[in-house]
């Protein structure tokens, strides 16, 4: 008996963790298939980067310690283009659910639980994606083409489109009326990015605004992809040290709330409706 009961564990593994590769197949055929969507994605952080930032770059020039404007927005301009796709996968399972494909893959002989994580594996692999296609205009913002500070910006992206795309999952699980989804993506989602240091540094601000500033979680997205960039390119503005945590400690508070929010959001889709 117990040795049945130990050679049907790893069948019943290996079934859940294909269903959670056929889900992240399915969320990859979607974004290999709309390429004008992806198309339409990249637009808002390319338009930013090549016009908003070389028109603030020549009103703000560069003065010693303080380099491009473009260089200081590239790290948020990666955020911003992992942002979208990643909270949007989210959005997908809000429509799945008022199409009803959503109920035909809950009939399966699968962990719901499954599901999610497919769906949230999914959207981050598509948002890290984007976000490498952006990589290739490091040149226009005066960063190098360096393999180390490449290979470094992937695994921070990576990290940082899991959490969000588990933050979104969280809001998707909660809502289940795609307009109130889209109205609360679109009150959010502004706020996070600017409060995270991608347009402006986090020093000198009010008391208020820095307490905001460091309870946003995109905060601690963008200033390791930062400092990584710092590292590589001659010049770059980064905060003062006095607010910073080190780069490992923010890596690690994107990953808790990464696990956080897919343990909520789990626990959230695994009731029965």
């Amino acid at each position: 008996m117990t040795t049945a009961v130990l050679r049907a564990a790893p069948r019943g593994v290996r079934h859940e963790l294909r269903a959670v590769r056929v889900v992240w197949q399915r969320e990859m055929m979607h974004f290999l298939r709309n390429r004008g969507r992806l198309a339409l994605t990249l637009m808002q952080p390319v338009f930013l980067l090549l016009v908003l930032g070389t028109g603030l770059s020549a009103l703000v020039p560069a003065s010693a310690g303080a380099g491009d404007y473009r260089t200081y927005l590239f790290p948020g301009v990666l955020v911003m283009t992992v942002q979208m796709p990643a909270i949007g996968a989210g959005a997908s399972l809000v429509w799945d659910r008022e199409a009803g494909f959503l109920r035909e893959m809950l009939v399966a002989p699968v962990r719901r639980d499954a599901l999610l994580l497919g769906k949230c594996a999914g959207g981050a692999t598509v948002a890290t994606c984007q976000g490498l296609l952006v990589l290739a205009l490091a040149r226009t913002a005066h960063v190098p083409y360096d393999p180390a500070l490449f290979a470094t910006l992937a695994a921070e992206l990576a990290l940082a489109a899991l959490a969000l795309t588990a933050l979104g999952a969280v809001a998707a699980v909660c809502i289940t009326r795609m307009q109130t989804f889209q109205a609360v993506l679109g009150f959010a989602m502004t706020p996070m990015l600017f409060l995270s240091g991608a347009m402006f540094p986090l020093t000198g601000l009010p008391r208020w605004l820095t307490a905001l500033c460091l309870a946003d979680p995109l905060t601690y997205a963008v200033d390791p992809l930062r400092r990584a960039v710092a590292a590589h390119a001659p010049a770059v503005a980064v905060p003062a040290p006095g607010w910073q945590p080190p780069v490992a400690a923010e890596l690690g508070i994107t990953a808790a709330i990464a696990a956080a929010a897919l343990a909520v959001a789990a626990h959230r889709f695994a009731r029965p409706r």
